[in-house]
């Protein structure tokens, strides 16, 4: 198991500065392992609830009273299944007895009453599946995706089947748990439709014609899946240029394990046979590069204007455009395309991410890198 340093730096620096810190990530990625490691190392008494536990769900029947005499951390895990904790967390907190930790499997636009409530009190850390920056090595990661579970399977079968049950599991239990009235077989249908148009413009007439469906009921069935960190809604870069520019959203699978479950492709050598492998090595380098930057989704766009010029990663470090191309390739190459981002957009610099191992200058301001070795020039 690795150790996630990076995460439990975060943790450390949110209680320092909170007085309460949500983990906030999806299902078995990792959330109590990491509580428990940051618990070990803790200077004061630990008090820990998890909420699928029946006893401590009852134990907090009536939380202030439990509550309000404890000193040290208080863990609560999967706080979403009990929101009404959130407004007794807040009178607690101002009496500054203790300090929080809640772990959350959804985001927190889902969980009722967190930012409200607890203004001014909580910072909010998002724990994702394992991540090149953690060490682990692409091509697994890109087969198995980084659910711990997943990727430290003996096989790439049981690999496979854990990926199936877990997705069976999160659209039968996960799903109600937060409190949505979605048949698991409408969503599971939705998803897989998603699965088909990875790395595309999202169009949600389409896709609510072919679920039959109202455009009302996609936006319902995609702002669950975005916020339990199933997918990724990727916002349109639109500036001031004289162009005129895309601003229809992209879709992308942040796991890209689930991904492959979904398209039915168990192994490496199914993959590498796949019309999408393209998008599937794009989805997968652009998340590991986000998160390798800590990119918050305000912070990470896609550009593209009407007459074909794109971009599909650009973001902003130190005032600076710094702009991203994902290409499965041996050899990549500049293209028009390239040029025209490199111009309209007054990019620092254009990296082209490809799984080769050579660093080979392209052109002016635009360098062709390996994936792994990106990462570890930006890590180390």
């Amino acid at each position: 198991m690795l150790k996630r340093e990076h995460f439990i730096k975060r943790l450390q620096e949110q209680l320092h500065v909170h007085a309460v810190a949500a983990l906030l990530g999806p299902r078995q990625c990792g959330k109590t392992t990491l509580a428990s490691l940051l618990a070990q190392g803790y200077p004061e008494p630990i008090h820990h609830f998890d909420l699928e536990n029946p006893s401590d769900l009852l134990a907090l029947s009536e939380p202030m009273r439990i509550l309000e005499r404890l000193k040290g951390l208080v863990i609560i895990d999967e706080v979403q299944r009990l929101p009404e904790l959130f407004p007794i967390l807040r009178v607690l907190v101002d009496r500054k007895q203790a300090h929080y930790l809640i772990l959350g499997s959804a985001s927190r636009d889902l969980i009722q009453n967190s930012s409200e409530t607890l203004a001014g009190r909580i910072g909010y850390i998002e724990l994702t599946p394992f991540q090149l920056r953690e060490g682990c090595q692409a091509t697994p990661l890109l087969v198995r995706g980084g659910f711990p579970r997943s990727y430290l399977a003996d096989s790439e079968r049981d690999s496979y089947l854990w990926r199936e049950s877990y997705i069976q599991t999160f659209l039968e239990r996960d799903i109600p748990s937060l409190g949505f009235q979605v048949p698991p077989l409408m969503l599971r249908r939705f998803w897989m439709m998603l699965a088909h148009v990875h790395g595309q413009l999202l169009n949600m007439s389409s896709l609510g014609s072919s679920l039959g469906v109202s455009g009302h009921s996609v936006r319902h069935y995609l702002d669950i899946l975005a916020g339990t960190f199933m997918v990724r809604v990727m916002p349109p870069w639109f500036g001031n240029i004289q162009k005129r520019q895309v601003k229809t959203p992209k879709i992308y699978f942040r796991d890209s394990g689930i991904l492959l479950t979904l398209l039915g492709l168990q192994s490496e050598e199914a993959m590498l046979r796949h019309p999408s492998l393209g998008a599937i090595w794009e989805g997968f380098a652009l998340e590991q590069v986000i998160q390798t930057l800590d990119l918050r989704p305000e912070e990470a766009f896609f550009w593209r204007t009407s007459h074909g010029a794109e971009l599909d990663l650009l973001t902003f470090q130190n005032g600076k455009a710094i702009g991203f191309e994902f290409k499965f390739a041996d050899a990549p190459k500049t293209t028009k395309s390239m040029h025209q981002a490199l111009m309209d957009l007054e990019l620092e610099h254009l990296y082209v991410i490809y799984p080769g191992d050579r660093e080979i200058p392209l052109a002016d301001r635009i360098t062709a890198v390996n994936l792994e070795k990106w990462v570890k020039s930006i890590t180390a």
